[in-house]
């Protein structure tokens, strides 16, 4: 059981975030009101908390902050950040990381301009922006920051409202990083707020339209959509639309009498009469005619059809939920006039951070029935996933998103060595990022007398975001470490 903030003693970081966050509007779309968050995509030690964030409280760049396994302040000033999960409810405190491989401060980390955050390594190991070496560097969103043989994160954003302390008394509705209800996995905003779309959609019970790339989840909403909705007692209908033969269509649909159009026909109840009730599902809908589409316009309307070879009209209770991963435009104009809600799920590309979450869910499948495969590479339950495997999923440039990351899932199994972790396959090159801005080389200690430093602070009027700048300094966090040498106040 995960910590809550409650029963914690009060940290800098308390103090500073949460008076913050006190008047912050909830809205996550503006980044006056979310947060700069890094996010653990990968740990040696500690695979168990993938899927876990620290977020830098806003502010100028007068101010370093510092992971690793601290979760006090030094007399620097530099303030420990710690993990937890952040939901939409609020945030779960998870302290800061405990592996011994980890330093006590392995990284700072400061605000740059134009949404950056300056990185350093101040603790063991190498480290890696975007793919390159270095020791201080500025990334940005979407930017990765590799600890060698440690810890992996991605620079996302979170809503602000998500930092305040979950209450001791909420239950989660289903455990942190693991698949909801519906089957739908994941942490981020792009995830949550899926969820919240499938809560509006469900509580109306007009016509809705989903869209989005293959493999992205449209099924899953589609079922958490009517599976919330007033109709969700009832068994959701639901067909494949490309699946339907052309000569077909129309029985399939709407049903039809006994050898009717042709002898020996068996009499059909059709999808329309079937969803009485309920919800008619039609997945890749852009598949159906244009004249079809047609026909579907006054059932939509009111409810009415005919079966083929009846002259009565007959009436269904039903919502239409479609799904196409077409441009919406391509659908019959009058057709697709009659989803007045459309909601548009994002690829992975989109929400790389939940991308570990995912392949730990995927393997968990894989292993429940096949254990022998993924027996090596399993820690108690949690699948272990090397560094680089880690980095390629989730920097990965995927077309068919869930369906092609279970696909690179197996490819890394049928190459796998045997553990003690599961390795990138040869053939899956990781993708370049762009190359973090160089950084000036720092002075040695010996070139920065006390009588130079207290020049150029007077210089620059005791404002040490201007100082250390002048000093050619790579960060305040550098200088509050000289002017503790020197013995500066």
């Amino acid at each position: 059981m995960a910590p809550s903030m409650a029963g914690r003693s009060s940290s800098p970081l308390d103090t500073t975030l949460i008076e913050t966050l006190e008047e912050a509007p909830a809205e996550s779309g503006d980044p006056r009101t979310s947060l700069a968050a890094l996010v653990l995509l990968w740990s040696r030690d500690e695979p168990e908390r993938v899927g876990e964030v620290v977020c830098l409280p806003p502010g100028g760049r007068d101010r370093t902050y510092t992971i690793g396994r601290a979760d006090q302040a030094d007399d620097d000033g530099a303030i420990p950040l710690t993990f937890g999960q952040a939901r939409p409810r609020g945030r779960v405190e998870r302290g800061p990381l405990r592996a011994a491989h980890v330093s006590r401060r392995q990284l700072a980390i400061a605000h740059e301009g134009g949404g950056g955050l300056r990185i350093e390594q101040v603790g063991r190991g190498v480290l890696r922006l975007d793919g390159h070496p270095l020791s201080s560097g500025v990334i940005y969103p979407g930017g990765l920051i590799e600890v060698e043989n440690r810890i992996t994160l991605l620079y996302s954003r979170r809503p602000m409202s998500w930092m305040r302390p979950v209450p001791g008394d909420i239950t989660p509705e289903f455990p942190f990083g693991a698949a909801d209800r519906w089957g739908l996995v994941g942490e981020s905003p792009a995830a949550w707020e899926l969820r919240r779309q499938a809560a509006f959609l469900a509580a109306r019970d007009e016509h809705a339209l989903i869209l989005g790339p293959s493999g992205c989840g449209k099924e899953l909403i589609v079922q958490a959509i009517h599976g919330l909705s007033a109709r969700g007692r009832a068994p959701l209908c639901a067909r494949n639309a490309a699946t339907i033969p052309e000569t077909l269509i129309d029985a399939e649909l709407f049903g039809n009498l006994r050898n009717y159009p042709n002898p020996g026909m068996p009499e059909r109840q059709g999808l329309l009469g079937e969803a009485d009730g309920s919800t008619l599902f039609l997945d890749e809908v852009g598949e159906l005619p244009r004249q079809l589409q047609a026909h579907l316009l006054r059932v939509m309307d009111r409810g009415e059809y005919q079966r083929l070879g009846e002259p009565r009209v007959r009436r269904a209770d039903l919502r239409i939920l479609a799904a196409t991963n077409r441009d919406p435009a391509e659908l019959k104009h009058d057709f697709l006039a009659r989803f007045p809600h459309r909601l548009t799920i994002p690829g992975l590309d989109e929400r790389p951070e939940d991308v570990p979450l995912l392949a730990r869910h995927l393997l968990r499948g894989i292993a429940a029935s096949d254990p022998g495969l993924v027996a090596p590479i399993l820690r108690g339950d949690e699948p272990l996933l090397s560094a680089e495997l880690a980095a390629a999923l989730a920097t990965y440039r995927y077309t068919t998103n869930v369906r092609e990351l279970s696909e690179l899932l197996w490819r890394a199994l049928h190459a796998s060595q045997g553990g003690p972790a599961l390795e990138a396959p040869a053939e899956l090159v990781r993708l370049g990022r762009p190359r973090p801005e160089a950084v000036e080389p720092t002075p040695a200690p010996g070139t920065l007398t006390r009588e130079s430093v207290l020049a150029i602070l007077e210089r620059c009027g005791g404002v040490k975001e201007v100082a250390w700048r002048e000093l050619g300094l790579r960060n305040r966090y550098q200088l509050g470490r000289l002017l503790k040498k020197l013995g500066i106040e």
